[in-house]
Protein backbone atom coordinates (compact mmCIF):
# COMPACT_ATOMS: atom_id res chain seq x y z
CA UNK A 1 0.00 0.00 0.00
CA UNK A 2 2.80 2.36 0.95
CA UNK A 3 0.49 5.11 1.90
CA UNK A 4 0.82 8.02 4.61
CA UNK A 5 -1.27 6.74 7.84
CA UNK A 6 -2.12 8.95 10.94
CA UNK A 7 -3.61 8.26 14.24
CA UNK A 8 -5.73 10.20 15.90
CA UNK A 9 -5.94 8.74 19.28
CA UNK A 10 -3.45 5.99 20.60
CA UNK A 11 -5.05 3.46 23.04
CA UNK A 12 -5.95 -0.06 23.16
CA UNK A 13 -7.99 -0.54 19.75
CA UNK A 14 -5.55 1.90 17.82
CA UNK A 15 -2.79 0.54 19.03
CA UNK A 16 -4.09 -2.91 17.77
CA UNK A 17 -4.44 -1.27 14.21
CA UNK A 18 -1.37 0.07 13.97
CA UNK A 19 0.43 -3.14 15.37
CA UNK A 20 -1.67 -5.00 12.70
CA UNK A 21 -0.35 -2.72 9.94
CA UNK A 22 3.26 -3.14 10.97
CA UNK A 23 3.05 -7.01 10.97
CA UNK A 24 1.31 -6.98 7.93
CA UNK A 25 3.67 -5.09 6.24
CA UNK A 26 1.28 -2.15 5.31
CA UNK A 27 3.24 0.31 5.86
CA UNK A 28 6.54 0.90 7.49
CA UNK A 29 7.00 3.01 10.91
CA UNK A 30 8.36 5.85 9.50
CA UNK A 31 4.83 5.88 7.41
CA UNK A 32 3.07 6.23 10.14
CA UNK A 33 2.05 8.97 13.17
CA UNK A 34 0.26 8.80 15.97
CA UNK A 35 -1.89 11.71 17.88
CA UNK A 36 -2.24 11.56 21.49
CA UNK A 37 -2.89 14.57 24.28
CA UNK A 38 -1.12 12.28 26.67
CA UNK A 39 2.69 12.23 26.47
CA UNK A 40 3.31 9.12 28.47
CA UNK A 41 0.98 7.48 25.74
CA UNK A 42 3.38 8.70 22.84
CA UNK A 43 6.27 7.85 24.32
CA UNK A 44 4.99 4.19 25.11
CA UNK A 45 3.64 4.15 21.16
CA UNK A 46 6.70 5.11 19.58
CA UNK A 47 9.04 2.87 21.89
CA UNK A 48 6.55 0.22 21.50
CA UNK A 49 5.95 0.45 17.65
CA UNK A 50 8.44 2.64 16.10
CA UNK A 51 6.36 5.05 14.59
CA UNK A 52 6.01 9.02 14.65
CA UNK A 53 4.17 11.00 16.96
CA UNK A 54 2.48 14.35 18.18
CA UNK A 55 0.74 15.69 20.27
CA UNK A 56 -0.78 18.08 17.78
CA UNK A 57 -4.03 16.13 15.90
CA UNK A 58 -3.87 18.74 13.46
CA UNK A 59 -0.02 17.78 12.01
CA UNK A 60 -1.11 14.12 12.14
CA UNK A 61 -4.17 14.81 10.15
CA UNK A 62 -2.85 17.01 7.91
CA UNK A 63 -0.35 14.52 6.35
CA UNK A 64 -2.49 11.79 5.81
CA UNK A 65 -3.54 9.44 3.25
CA UNK A 66 -5.46 7.23 5.92
CA UNK A 67 -7.09 8.86 8.97
CA UNK A 68 -7.94 6.85 11.85
CA UNK A 69 -10.06 8.29 14.40
CA UNK A 70 -9.97 6.68 17.75
CA UNK A 71 -10.69 8.85 20.29
CA UNK A 72 -13.72 8.24 22.64
CA UNK A 73 -17.02 9.28 21.33
CA UNK A 74 -17.60 12.17 23.70
CA UNK A 75 -14.05 13.72 22.75
CA UNK A 76 -15.07 13.04 18.84
CA UNK A 77 -16.78 16.78 17.84
CA UNK A 78 -14.07 18.56 19.25
CA UNK A 79 -11.43 16.53 17.30
CA UNK A 80 -12.82 17.08 14.19
CA UNK A 81 -13.82 20.94 14.62
CA UNK A 82 -10.14 20.89 15.23
CA UNK A 83 -8.67 19.20 12.21
CA UNK A 84 -11.23 18.78 9.63
CA UNK A 85 -9.82 22.11 7.68
CA UNK A 86 -6.82 20.25 7.32
CA UNK A 87 -8.16 16.63 5.94
CA UNK A 88 -6.82 16.47 2.36
CA UNK A 89 -8.46 15.99 -0.63
CA UNK A 90 -8.19 12.55 -1.54
CA UNK A 91 -8.03 11.27 2.35
CA UNK A 92 -9.46 8.00 3.11
CA UNK A 93 -10.83 8.50 6.64
CA UNK A 94 -11.54 6.17 9.12
CA UNK A 95 -14.22 5.77 12.01
CA UNK A 96 -13.61 3.43 14.77
CA UNK A 97 -15.83 5.55 17.59
CA UNK A 98 -19.02 3.85 18.57
CA UNK A 99 -22.40 4.97 18.46
CA UNK A 100 -21.13 7.25 15.34
CA UNK A 101 -23.41 6.91 11.99
CA UNK A 102 -21.63 8.02 8.68
CA UNK A 103 -24.32 10.64 8.47
CA UNK A 104 -23.21 12.07 11.71
CA UNK A 105 -20.03 12.32 10.75
CA UNK A 106 -20.26 13.73 7.82
CA UNK A 107 -22.77 16.53 9.59
CA UNK A 108 -19.62 17.29 11.74
CA UNK A 109 -16.90 17.21 9.17
CA UNK A 110 -19.03 19.54 7.00
CA UNK A 111 -17.51 18.74 3.47
CA UNK A 112 -17.24 15.73 1.39
CA UNK A 113 -14.56 13.47 2.25
CA UNK A 114 -14.09 9.06 1.70
CA UNK A 115 -15.52 7.39 4.86
CA UNK A 116 -15.48 4.66 6.54
CA UNK A 117 -17.30 3.90 9.87
CA UNK A 118 -15.57 0.53 11.31
CA UNK A 119 -16.10 -1.26 14.34
CA UNK A 120 -13.73 -3.93 15.91
CA UNK A 121 -13.51 -5.69 18.81
CA UNK A 122 -10.89 -5.49 21.74
CA UNK A 123 -9.77 -9.31 20.33
CA UNK A 124 -7.68 -7.43 17.99
CA UNK A 125 -5.81 -6.88 20.40
CA UNK A 126 -4.51 -10.68 20.09
CA UNK A 127 -4.89 -11.06 16.55
CA UNK A 128 -8.36 -12.20 16.45
CA UNK A 129 -10.28 -9.32 16.10
CA UNK A 130 -14.13 -9.60 14.18
CA UNK A 131 -14.79 -5.54 12.50
CA UNK A 132 -17.25 -4.55 10.79
CA UNK A 133 -16.94 -2.29 8.09
CA UNK A 134 -19.41 0.33 6.15
CA UNK A 135 -18.40 2.76 3.54
CA UNK A 136 -19.86 6.60 2.74
CA UNK A 137 -21.53 7.24 -0.94
CA UNK A 138 -18.36 8.38 -2.15
CA UNK A 139 -16.53 5.55 -1.25
CA UNK A 140 -19.18 3.45 -3.11
CA UNK A 141 -18.43 5.14 -6.40
CA UNK A 142 -17.23 3.26 -9.14
CA UNK A 143 -13.15 3.27 -9.15
CA UNK A 144 -12.97 3.36 -5.33
CA UNK A 145 -13.16 -0.14 -5.01
CA UNK A 146 -8.83 -0.77 -4.64
CA UNK A 147 -9.14 2.08 -1.86
CA UNK A 148 -12.08 0.34 0.12
CA UNK A 149 -10.10 -3.04 -0.49
CA UNK A 150 -7.18 -1.06 1.13
CA UNK A 151 -9.12 -0.48 4.57
CA UNK A 152 -10.36 -4.24 4.68
CA UNK A 153 -7.04 -5.67 4.05
CA UNK A 154 -5.58 -3.15 7.61
CA UNK A 155 -8.82 -5.18 9.36
CA UNK A 156 -8.20 -8.62 8.07
CA UNK A 157 -4.46 -7.95 9.33
CA UNK A 158 -5.72 -8.62 12.95
CA UNK A 159 -8.19 -10.98 12.46
CA UNK A 160 -11.64 -11.30 10.08
CA UNK A 161 -13.68 -8.26 8.85
CA UNK A 162 -16.26 -8.45 6.98
CA UNK A 163 -18.87 -6.00 5.03
CA UNK A 164 -22.14 -4.64 6.16
CA UNK A 165 -24.81 -2.42 5.52
CA UNK A 166 -24.96 0.19 7.93
CA UNK A 167 -28.35 -0.48 9.38
CA UNK A 168 -26.54 -3.49 10.81
CA UNK A 169 -23.80 -1.60 12.96
CA UNK A 170 -26.07 -1.59 16.26
CA UNK A 171 -26.32 -5.10 15.91
CA UNK A 172 -23.14 -5.75 15.27
CA UNK A 173 -21.90 -3.27 18.50
CA UNK A 174 -23.90 -5.98 19.88
CA UNK A 175 -22.97 -9.28 19.12
CA UNK A 176 -19.29 -8.30 18.82
CA UNK A 177 -17.96 -5.21 19.73
CA UNK A 178 -19.65 -5.57 23.38
CA UNK A 179 -19.92 -9.89 23.49
CA UNK A 180 -16.21 -9.99 24.54
CA UNK A 181 -16.90 -8.92 27.75
CA UNK A 182 -19.83 -11.47 28.24
CA UNK A 183 -17.28 -14.20 27.06
CA UNK A 184 -14.69 -12.79 29.79
CA UNK A 185 -17.85 -13.05 32.41
CA UNK A 186 -18.62 -16.60 30.77
CA UNK A 187 -14.83 -18.14 30.80
CA UNK A 188 -14.79 -16.15 34.96
CA UNK A 189 -17.72 -18.39 36.13
CA UNK A 190 -16.15 -21.55 34.07
CA UNK A 191 -13.10 -21.07 36.04
CA UNK A 192 -14.93 -20.47 39.36
CA UNK A 193 -16.72 -23.49 38.81
CA UNK A 194 -13.50 -25.59 38.54
CA UNK A 195 -12.35 -24.12 41.67
CA UNK A 196 -15.10 -24.91 43.29
CA UNK A 197 -14.35 -28.22 42.33
CA UNK A 198 -10.80 -28.01 44.02
CA UNK A 199 -8.93 -27.03 40.65
CA UNK A 200 -5.98 -24.51 41.24
CA UNK A 201 -7.28 -21.01 40.00
CA UNK A 202 -4.42 -20.29 37.34
CA UNK A 203 -4.89 -23.87 36.09
CA UNK A 204 -8.79 -23.37 35.81
CA UNK A 205 -9.12 -20.45 33.73
CA UNK A 206 -6.29 -21.99 31.46
CA UNK A 207 -9.31 -24.93 31.03
CA UNK A 208 -12.22 -22.59 30.63
CA UNK A 209 -10.48 -20.11 28.35
CA UNK A 210 -8.74 -22.99 26.09
CA UNK A 211 -11.86 -24.94 26.08
CA UNK A 212 -13.75 -21.39 24.68
CA UNK A 213 -11.34 -20.63 22.16
CA UNK A 214 -11.11 -24.62 21.11
CA UNK A 215 -15.14 -24.31 20.77
CA UNK A 216 -15.06 -21.07 18.73
CA UNK A 217 -12.66 -22.46 16.18
CA UNK A 218 -14.86 -25.87 15.44
CA UNK A 219 -17.98 -23.37 14.65
CA UNK A 220 -15.50 -21.15 12.22
CA UNK A 221 -14.02 -24.35 10.66
CA UNK A 222 -16.00 -27.16 10.65
CA UNK A 223 -19.01 -25.80 9.00
CA UNK A 224 -21.57 -27.43 11.40
CA UNK A 225 -24.28 -25.69 13.09
CA UNK A 226 -23.41 -25.21 16.78
CA UNK A 227 -26.63 -27.43 17.80
CA UNK A 228 -24.45 -29.99 15.58
CA UNK A 229 -21.25 -29.50 17.89
CA UNK A 230 -23.40 -29.35 20.97
CA UNK A 231 -24.93 -32.93 20.42
CA UNK A 232 -21.74 -34.36 19.40
CA UNK A 233 -20.62 -33.45 22.56
CA UNK A 234 -24.30 -34.75 24.40
CA UNK A 235 -23.90 -38.53 24.86
CA UNK A 236 -27.65 -40.12 26.38
CA UNK A 237 -27.86 -40.20 29.79
CA UNK A 238 -24.69 -38.41 30.43
CA UNK A 239 -22.62 -35.56 31.99
CA UNK A 240 -22.83 -32.74 29.63
CA UNK A 241 -27.14 -32.93 28.73
CA UNK A 242 -27.44 -33.07 32.54
CA UNK A 243 -25.35 -29.69 32.25
CA UNK A 244 -27.33 -28.22 29.39
CA UNK A 245 -30.46 -28.95 31.25
CA UNK A 246 -29.16 -26.76 33.96
CA UNK A 247 -28.27 -24.23 31.61
CA UNK A 248 -31.88 -24.55 29.51
CA UNK A 249 -33.70 -24.06 33.36
CA UNK A 250 -31.76 -21.56 34.18
CA UNK A 251 -32.46 -19.51 30.93
CA UNK A 252 -28.87 -19.24 29.77
CA UNK A 253 -29.60 -18.51 25.96
CA UNK A 254 -32.41 -16.12 26.82
CA UNK A 255 -29.64 -14.01 29.26
CA UNK A 256 -27.09 -13.80 26.56
CA UNK A 257 -29.82 -12.60 23.57
CA UNK A 258 -31.21 -9.98 26.30
CA UNK A 259 -27.68 -8.75 27.10
CA UNK A 260 -26.99 -8.51 23.41
CA UNK A 261 -30.01 -7.06 22.93
CA UNK A 262 -29.23 -4.90 25.74
CA UNK A 263 -26.21 -3.24 24.18
CA UNK A 264 -27.73 -2.82 20.58
CA UNK A 265 -30.35 -0.77 21.89
CA UNK A 266 -27.84 1.36 24.51
CA UNK A 267 -25.71 2.03 20.86
CA UNK A 268 -28.37 3.12 19.16
CA UNK A 269 -29.13 5.52 22.10
CA UNK A 270 -25.38 6.88 22.19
Amino acid sequence: MQKRISFIGAGNMGGAILGGILRAGIAEPSQIMAADVLEEKRKETAQTYGVLVTGDNREAAARAEILFLAVKPVFLPGVIEEIRDVIPAGCVVVSIVAGQTIGRLEEMIGHPVKLIRVMPNTPALVGEGMSALTKNALMEKPGMEQEAEEILRIFTSFGKAEWVPERLMDCVTGVSGSAPAFIFQLIEAMADAAVLEGMPRAQSYTFAAQTVLGSAKMVLELGKHPAQLKDMVTSPGGTTIEGCKVLEQQGFRGAMMDAIHAACEKSRKL
